[in-house]
């Protein structure tokens, strides 16, 4: 089990732009060789949905229907850090966003839900 730390949150206006960060502990890699980062969102009153993922061995990238071509997700080798670039915000991108680890992509979550980060677009 790992424990991610989200930031990068805040208030933007339709159309503008915010990256999150999630801090990834350095031995993580190490202990899951096929590890998955992926950023998830959650509104009240919804279920938490899924928003993107990488997988380091390629890297190997997912992102939702609704989010690819205005989000970009990467990983900062050097910062240990997984990052979401998002640009053209929309109203409806208004959530909380978390960061999770999984054993492989579309398997078993190894790290614990956080706090998040809050994105409010206005």
């Amino acid at each position: 089990q790992v424990q991610l730390v989200e930031s990068g949150g805040g208030s933007a206006q339709a159309g503008g732009s915010l990256k999150l960060s999630c801090l990834v502990p350095r031995d993580t890699w190490r202990r899951f060789p096929n590890l998955c980062l992926a950023w998830f969102r959650q509104t009240p009153g919804q279920e938490r949905e899924g928003v993107a993922a990488i997988f380091s061995g390629g890297p190997y990238t997912y992102y939702a229907d609704w989010v690819k071509g205005r989000f970009t997700i990467s990983k900062d080798n050097a910062k240990n850090t997984l990052d979401l670039q998002m640009n053209s915000l929309q109203y409806e991108d208004t959530a909380m966003y978390y960061c999770a680890a999984e054993i492989y992509c579309g398997g078993p979550q190894i790290s614990p839900w956080g706090q998040g980060t809050q994105v409010t677009v206005s």
